[in-house]
């Protein structure tokens, strides 16, 4: 009775099957969506568990993930690294002394190949003399003129010479002596007819003469007398005046062509001296080694962008007193390196330095510093907020085997310790303008002390202060800030400024006042009012206390 009831029992619990094919299909659908859908939530809940396990914090710092060392003494070398090229400190400088002629430059034809070792007097470069030439044709017939000129002024000049000789021992002499011979002559004539009127004024007196005859003697003598008188005042003239005046213009004249043949011999001068130079520009173009040495090209490049400015090959124009070849020194080398602003500090003349050359491997050279300039060198377009200064280091006995031009590596040494302590310089954080370190003391014990930084170098830093040789540092503490203890940093208090923004100074009130005049009444007006008065108070919104918190 029981097992039937318990049949009963089952079969009301048990569903029935589905009648037809379609109803069984669903009910397996069914089955499957439930199965799926409680898998899912079984994984979404353990997905959950394993990222509250990995994401639960660790107890302690895993030793593994620790990099350290231990604080040691021992030599410290502070050095200061930077990257340089080798140069010359003595040049022989081959510059171009031919003149640009109004054009941008002369065009270089051929130039010697950079490296070449040249002997005194090779032949280094050939510039073109083409426009030189064409001048030079030109130039020539200008001195022929010019000769010519002078040849003319010089006929000028002796035709007035010997005007004025020809009248002084010819001309007048002529004249003179030719009044002089009718000054004789009408002295002859007065004495003749004094004579007579005195023998007819005789016979008159015997009345052997009519008195008409000595009237007529009278008249001879008057005559006589003024002929002599033309004939003297015609010498006197001649002597005082005629001769002056000719002599004036044959002066005027002598020097006139005078003055024309020193106008045209200083034309034939500059002409040839313009020939001269002409002449010499063409000699110039052909430039000789003046000792022997290594060719180095003198290319420059700009400074803004490090394009060429200006590159020394066939067909480059170059201007006067522009440099196209240095002839380096070698016995005089040195390394030329740009030092940043940051450490040009540090650097003094007389420091000792290393020498490495980049393209000879396992040289090392010695050197001093010899002059740090006290300007900043021009900064490129990119890089103007940098300012580095150039540094000199002269290198002692050079070998024969480096050139300019050579990249090389200056290991400048600052200071020298014999016994200092000395970390890596991993091992330092800069917090608050101060350096701090992180001890590890114990296997998940830390401390975090200042540190007196001293000098540095490329890989380790001397240090002092709290720091003991022995104590373990950590050197990956950007990985590890979380252990470190650092201080708050305290704000500078610029209050100060606030004040004096407040407070107008005397030249401030004075300005104020005279700009309040009223120019045309002559009286003050009343200044105006600010729109925010400097003493009322602001009440901090939100984003304002959280930037000033």
């Amino acid at each position: 009775m029981n097992r039937v009831r318990f049949l009963f029992a089952d079969l009301a619990v048990r569903p029935q099957r589905p009648r037809n094919f379609h109803d069984r299909l669903m009910h397996r659908r069914g089955k499957v969506v439930g199965v799926l859908a409680i898998g899912l939530v079984l994984a979404t809940i353990i997905g959950g568990i394993g990222y509250r396990v990995l994401s639960a914090p660790k107890s302690g710092v895993n030793q593994a993930d620790l990099i350290t060392q231990v604080a040691s003494r021992g030599s410290f070398d502070h050095i200061v690294l930077e990257q340089g090229e080798i140069e010359s400190s003595r040049n022989k400088e081959i510059v171009c002394e031919v003149k640009s002629r109004g054009q941008g430059g002369v065009a270089i034809l051929w130039v010697v190949d950079e490296g070449t070792l040249v002997k005194e007097g090779d032949k280094l470069v050939e510039l073109d003399t083409s426009q030189l030439e064409l001048e030079l044709k030109t130039q020539k017939i200008e001195v022929i003129t010019a000769e010519a000129m002078v040849s003319t002024a010089s006929a000028l000049l002796k035709q007035s010479e010997i005007a004025k000789e020809e009248y002084l021992k010819g001309i007048f002499i002529t004249e003179e002596r030719a009044i002089q011979s009718e000054i004789q002559i009408a002295e002859q004539n007065k004495t003749r007819a004094t004579l007579a009127l005195q023998s007819s004024a005789r016979l008159v007196a015997k009345g052997l003469v009519k008195e008409l005859q000595m009237q007529a003697d009278e008249y001879a003598v008057a005559n006589a007398v003024t002929q002599l008188d033309s004939a003297e005042n015609r010498l006197e003239v001649l002597r005082k005046y005629t001769k002056e005046k000719f002599l004036v213009q044959y002066n005027s004249e002598i020097e006139s062509a005078t003055a024309s043949l020193k106008a045209a011999q200083s034309e034939l001068a500059e002409e040839s001296n313009e020939l001269d130079e002409v002449l010499e520009q063409i000699a110039k173009c052909v430039m000789y080694a003046p000792s022997d040495g290594v060719v180095v090209y003198a290319n420059k490049f700009s400074r803004r962008g490090g394009n060429a400015e200006f590159v020394v090959e066939p067909g480059a124009l170059v201007r006067e007193q522009q440099t196209i070849l240095r002839l380096p020194d070698p016995g005089r080398m040195q390394v030329k390196c740009n030092i940043n602003e940051s450490r040009i500090t540090l650097i003094k003349s007389g420091m000792p330095a290393k020498i490495s050359i980049d393209a000879i491997s396992g040289m090392t050279l010695t050197g001093r510093v010899k002059k740090v300039n006290r300007y900043a060198e021009p900064g490129s377009w990119f890089s103007s907020s940098v300012k580095e200064y150039a540094t000199t280091i002269e290198i002692i006995d050079p070998p024969e085997n480096i050139r300019t031009g050579m990249s090389a590596e200056a290991q400048i040494f600052v200071e020298q310790l014999d016994d200092a302590l000395q970390i890596p310089i991993q091992g330092l954080y800069e917090h608050g303008g101060k350096m701090y370190s992180l001890i590890q003391q114990g296997e998940q014990k830390f401390e975090t002390i200042s540190v007196d930084l001293q000098a540095t170098n490329d890989t380790m830093a001397s240090v002092g202060g709290v720091i003991k040789e022995g104590d373990k540092v950590v050197l990956n503490l950007r990985e590890h800030l979380s252990l470190m203890n650092l201080p708050s940093i305290i704000e500078d208090d610029n209050s100060d400024m606030k004040a004096m923004r407040m407070k107008p100074t005397a030249t401030a009130v004075k300005q104020s006042d005279s700009e309040s005049a009223d120019p045309a009444v002559g009286k003050k007006r009343p200044a105006k009012k600010p729109a925010v008065q400097s003493t009322s108070k602001v009440q901090p919104t939100a984003a304002t206390a959280g930037e000033s918190g």
